[in-house]
């Protein structure tokens, strides 16, 4: 059988050009992540089964990679159920293996802790531009702080970072909060067991419209005056703070929800949009589910301009914690799309800026050792004056040589003969 030299599906090979936009992307996250006092930290890119099914990840939990066990804990010939047979899985996410982290390290760790964390995850799902099978996510995560200190801080942090990487592109802020979704739904006659159904159809309002919203309560049951009251109630209302207080009055006078879930989030709204340095809108979208069962509180998503979908995304989630350790954790975390932004760069011929001089080294085949040490010394002494120097034998095409590496970013060159140099 012949060896397969594609990668497999839904996984890629990344080359060195798109390589370098990778890692500046990442040392910008990074950086602006630290200035912001969040630590980094890792966890293991495999995870119990038992941690990945625990119904917290919504539909990722239908995408896990699982991992059989091995040696002689596997025995598949007198296995009944997977459970025989599956002991781990990849990672869908960071959340939840931080979530795990910090139940088993909590009592090393500060409080609140602000937690950087950068890595692959998987997910068997269907590939797509800008949608792949492994992918790297870049989160930030404020455990054991229940103020609103900790949205603050996270979309101030986020913001920060997508306005240093795209200074170019235009950017929106949309948050609502789990509370007001419940409140609406209780305000519209739906029953809270239909809850959860009723958000699901929400969240597809972006693809099918107030008119496919509508059509789809109706045929899960619900009447016509609960779907038209309910859809009447997203164009009621404006995107600034004071339109969170204004539905917040109506659903509390209907005593649908605590008027401090609306006032809590006009105050986070408000703060942003005064302590900002970077540009973006701040909007209020009532229409914003956000698909992880987790999320408790408040919920917010990144749309960027040219570009279909949310480039980053988070929330509150206080009750995952609880789950490891019997104590409820108050936890907040956002996370940016890495791979989203990288093919937005990629795909506006974005080049990383202020990189050092690239000069290459080519030299002849047939040169003698004391040339040879004679360039790779002179090589030497540029790379400490910081100068990027490859040395590499000439191939015999030599113009296709140089302009593969123009593309790498290659901008001098010099060229090394038997009889001596030619540049």
């Amino acid at each position: 059988m012949a060896l397969k030299k594609k990668p497999v599906t839904g996984m890629r090979d990344i080359l060195p050009a798109e390589m370098q936009i990778r890692d500046y992307v990442m040392n910008q996250i990074k950086e602006t992540y630290k200035q912001f006092g969040f630590s980094q930290i890792e966890t293991p890119c495999v995870e119990h089964i038992e941690n990945l099914t625990s119904k917290q990840g919504g539909d990722n939990e239908k995408l896990i990679f699982k991992i059989l066990k091995r040696g002689d804990k596997l025995d598949v010939g007198s296995a009944q159920t997977e459970a025989d047979v599956v002991d781990g899985g990849l990672r869908y996410d960071l959340t939840l293996p931080l979530s795990r982290y910090y139940a088993a390290n909590g009592a090393n760790l500060p409080s609140p802790f602000k937690a950087l964390q950068m890595g692959s995850v998987w997910r068997a799902d269907r590939p797509q531009k800008g949608r792949f099978r492994q992918f790297v996510q870049c989160d930030i995560d404020i455990l054991g702080d229940a103020t609103s200190l900790a949205e603050i801080e996270l979309i101030l942090a986020t913001t920060t970072a997508l306005g240093k990487i795209c200074p170019d592109n235009a950017f929106t802020v949309r948050i609502n909060d789990r509370g007001i979704l419940k409140g609406m739904a209780a305000y519209c006659g739906f029953p809270e067991e239909g809850y959860d159904q009723v958000f699901i159809i929400l969240d597809k309002m972006d693809k099918i419209g107030e008119e496919g919203v509508k059509a789809e309560l109706l045929e899960a049951g619900y009447r016509q005056e609960q779907a038209e009251n309910y859809l009447s109630l997203f164009s009621r209302f404006g995107k600034d703070a004071e339109s969170v207080r204004q539905m917040g009055k109506l659903l509390a006078d209907a005593g649908a929800l605590d008027g401090e879930v609306c006032e809590n989030l006009a105050y986070i709204m408000d703060t942003v949009s005064q302590a900002a340095e970077t540009q973006f809108a701040l909007a209020f979208d009532p229409t914003l589910v956000r698909g992880m069962s987790y999320y408790t509180g408040t919920i917010f998503e990144v749309s960027m301009e040219g570009f279909g979908g949310s480039v980053a995304g988070g929330g509150r989630y206080d009750k995952m914690i609880g789950k490891f350790t019997g104590n409820e954790t108050p936890a907040c975390g956002f996370s940016i799309g890495f791979e989203r932004i990288v093919t937005i760069l990629t795909d506006q011929g974005f080049t990383v800026p202020g990189s050092g001089l690239k000069k290459a080294y080519l030299f002849e085949k047939g040169i003698s050792q004391e040339t040879l040490s004679q360039v790779i010394r002179e090589a030497s002494r540029e790379r400490k004056e910081g100068v990027q120097v490859l040395v590499a034998q000439m191939n015999k095409n030599k113009k296709f040589q140089k302009e593969q590496l123009q593309k790498e970013g290659y901008r001098e060159f010099k060229e090394f003969y038997r009889e001596g140099l030619k540049k």
